[in-house]
């Protein structure tokens, strides 16, 4: 069974977590990844959920603020031995929730033509795909995409 937890960027799983995403994005963007990985820093970072199965970490994601009203997704990782059995999706699914509480009312992401299985996941989560924005602007390999959420009032 697969428990999500709430935490921030100083979780030590979340931490070990991005190390892995990073050592595989270096192998997937080549000698792009320096111009993400610039992006891509965790110390803002105060919204992360974890994905546990069986005690153990096996993915993870992020929100952190865009602009007034829009969350931005970050640092989506599952370990690739425990893919293709709903943990990303649940992880995106608890970070719309948790960006709907905070009063998000959308949520952005950037992604990359040499991740299509994270695409894959975006457009069956009925993320639309847009114009590159903010830094991704013109880069080539980067996908950009977003999501209305309902807003949760409590």
């Amino acid at each position: 069974m697969i428990n999500l937890v709430r935490t921030s960027s100083g979780n030590s799983d979340f931490r070990e977590l991005v190390r892995l995403l990073d050592q595989d994005l270096q192998i997937r963007d080549g000698d792009e990844h320096s111009f993400y990985a610039q992006f891509n820093k965790i110390d803002k970072i105060r919204h992360v959920v974890v994905a546990y199965e069986n005690g153990d970490a096996v993915g993870r994601g992020a929100i952190k603020e865009y602009a007034e009203g829009v969350a931005e997704i970050k640092r989506m990782f599952v370990q690739a031995e425990r893919r293709g059995r709903g943990i990303a999706k649940s992880i995106l699914s608890e970070l719309e929730t948790w960006a709907g509480e905070l009063r998000f009312y959308e949520c952005i992401l950037e992604t990359g033509f040499n991740q299509p299985e994270a695409i894959a996941l975006y457009r069956k989560s009925d993320y639309e795909t847009i114009p590159n924005y903010g830094q991704y602007h013109g880069v080539e390999n980067s996908v950009c995409m977003r999501k209305q959420i309902r807003i949760e009032i409590n």
